[in-house]
């Protein structure tokens, strides 16, 4: 087979299981990653941040519709390309978090990233959570342990997730991503090394009704002590993760 015959993404993917990388590293995956219209910067943060191999673990479909809680361009680049023309994009930002870390909120409605227009922007708040409709999958990325914290009020996390119990579709998932506190500590590292355990979560999310269903271990790195900050030089960009899914039954 040649090179010219199977493509760029073929030959990744190739490349890829010769060396023995994950399999959920799909085609679709890296289809998405290897959008020309990515920036650079965002490229240059695949290497930590393991695109692929979690757009594969969460199966999202053309046509789903996902909500980013406290966006980010990169991540909402991928869920766009991942969802296509006839998906949507919400970039939810909640109200106090924008004021607190002093962000314009741009206007409800807008479209925030010119070449993927299915990212709409949404403006709402974490003790009032709502979206314009029903979301397949909402996923919020290291600030779940923000909402325990001073500077988000703080929020009330029970009515939190209860809201995003309900802003989803039957059998929809709401996938938490963050930084892992030792065993135990249960809160107490949120508004210092900016971690939380996981155990809280996983027991947060029963009591909201949630289903854990799933985890990936594509961001854990066994290096990583757990007691520094998340943004000490020795390990910003590498600390260890957990991916956990919950799915409203």
């Amino acid at each position: 087979m040649s090179l010219r015959k199977t493509g760029l993404k073929s030959v990744i993917v190739l490349a890829m299981l010769a060396a023995g990388a994950p399999a959920v590293a799909s085609a679709k995956g890296l289809a998405v990653m290897l959008d020309a219209a990515r920036p650079a910067p965002d490229k240059a943060l695949d290497t930590t941040r393991h695109p692929a191999e979690i757009l594969a673990f969460l199966k999202i479909r053309k046509g789903d519709t996902v909500a980013d809680v406290w966006p980010g361009d990169y991540w909402d680049r991928l869920f766009a390309g991942a969802v296509g023309p006839k998906g949507k994009v919400y970039a939810a930002h909640l109200a106090e978090a924008d004021t607190a870390e002093k962000v314009t909120t741009p206007p409800a409605g807008s479209k925030p990233l010119a070449d993927h227009p299915n990212v709409v922007v949404t403006v709402t708040t974490a003790n009032a959570f709502t979206l314009p409709g029903k979301a397949d999958v909402i996923w919020i990325r290291q600030s779940y342990h923000d909402l325990y914290d001073k500077f988000m009020g703080p929020s009330d996390v029970p009515a939190f997730n209860k809201a995003v119990f309900r802003a989803l579709k039957p059998g929809g998932r709401f996938v938490i991503v963050d930084h892992t506190a030792p065993a135990g500590s249960k809160l107490a590292a949120t508004d210092t090394t900016h971690r939380i355990d996981p155990e809280v979560v996983k027991a947060d999310m029963a009591a909201a009704g949630f289903k854990f269903v799933g985890e990936s271990n594509a961001l854990r790195n066994p290096a990583d002590p757990l007691t520094g900050g998340v943004f000490d030089a020795g390990v910003k960009g590498r600390t260890d993760q957990f991916i956990y899914v919950f799915r409203r039954p």
